[in-house]
């Protein structure tokens, strides 16, 4: 049992933390009901304020088609069928000045404007050593941003994409940004090698409140997927294409082109709801894939809100022995059977029948049985 000194010493020691602190404020249960606060900034995409991760391979549209949903934003349309809290965006575009000011010009004759809340931005940036900075210049040149676009990633990291300790300051920095604005930060990234997950560390997509995947499918259509939203539901899929836009002629009267991106006809949706049409081999992998999860699944750990509620998920080696096993790849060489499963797994998220998230991987849906 403590004596009185005990409590003397411990009245001492809270009588001049209360001279060194500021005051918290301690809310009662009864006091505590949510707020009809609008979360999102685009409905079921992105969120109003976080971090977000857009990424896929090289020459997949991904540039294309964030911009034409920070322009959404910034116009205050609907996007699709998802509503839009309108906003003024920055937009960090890092790789080629001269490609997006043509977008641009393309955008403002199929949108029909030639105003809107939107600043470009196209200097060199290092976000880890710089965003002091950036925030500053946001700040007294417009109108508090609603979404801030880093274009891309590796042209704004003075660092390796494979070190926690570059990546952390990166994250932190682009925190800052968040933080300073009440905004959304968009990171606009590429894919690793295997194109199953962004690349680097996975300190980046570990502090993500939503994340994005973009890939170009057989058609060469613009498969955006949101792989990941915190406090909301994923695996909704948009089908896009790119059209062509004249800009403007040259010298000598020849067309400068450039593109927007447009819904697929017929709609222009396939969310999670549509039924595509799947290959036989990768209605075979989503079959040994639920059986993957039936016998070694993980049903108890849903990787911080990644996974669905209910939803069992296994290690990807563990669908790929499945998938080898199971005889899909048809050939006895490591290599054509690697090939074989990488296509087979992005056939399957661009469907938005599987989930990914780092190495881990569940079915969106019942199995085809």
């Amino acid at each position: 049992m403590p004596d009185d000194s005990d409590n003397e010493d411990f009245e001492k020691v809270v009588d001049f933390g209360e001279r060194k602190r500021k005051r918290r404020r301690l809310l009662p249960f009864s006091q505590l009901n949510p707020r009809p606060n609008i979360e999102y900034l685009v409905k079921g995409i992105i969120p109003r304020v976080g971090l977000v991760v857009v990424w896929g391979p090289p020459k997949c549209g991904k540039s294309f088609w964030v911009f034409d949903l920070s322009l959404h934003v910034a116009l205050g349309r609907p996007y699709r069928d998802h509503l839009v809290r309108q906003g003024t965006v920055v937009y960090c575009a890092l790789e080629g000045e001269e490609g997006f000011l043509k977008r641009i010009g393309a955008a403002k004759q199929h949108f029909g404007v030639n105003e809107a809340p939107f600043y470009l931005m196209t200097e060199e940036l290092d976000l880890t050593g710089e965003h002091i900075g950036l925030i500053k210049d946001i700040g007294q040149q417009c109108a508090k941003p609603a979404m801030v676009v880093i274009d891309t990633l590796n042209r704004s990291l003075v660092g390796s994409e494979s070190s926690d300790e570059d990546m952390a300051k990166y994250v932190k920095a682009a925190d800052k940004i968040r933080i300073a604005f009440a905004c959304v930060v968009v990171i606009v990234h590429h894919c690793g090698i295997d194109a199953t997950r962004p690349r680097g560390h996975t300190s980046l997509t570990g502090a993500t409140d939503a994340q994005i995947s973009v890939k170009r499918d057989a058609a060469k259509n613009v498969v955006t997927t949101v792989e990941f939203l915190k406090d909301g539901e994923f695996g909704e899929t948009l089908l896009s294409k790119l059209e062509i836009v004249e800009v403007l002629k040259d010298e000598i009267g020849d067309p400068i082109t450039s593109c927007v991106v447009v819904p697929i006809p017929h709609g222009g949706v396939s969310d999670r709801r549509r039924k595509v049409r799947l290959t036989d081999r990768a209605v075979i992998a989503l079959r040994l894939l639920g059986d993957a999860i039936a016998e070694q699944g993980d049903y108890k750990t849903n990787l911080g809100g990644r996974v669905p509620v209910g939803a069992g998920h296994v290690r990807t080696e563990v669908f790929r022995d499945y998938f080898v096993r199971g005889s899909v790849a048809e050939s006895d060489k490591p290599d054509t059977q690697s090939k074989a499963f990488r296509r087979v797994v992005a056939e399957l998220q661009a469907a938005a029948r599987i989930g990914i998230w780092q190495d881990h991987i569940w079915v969106t849906g019942q199995p085809d049985r």
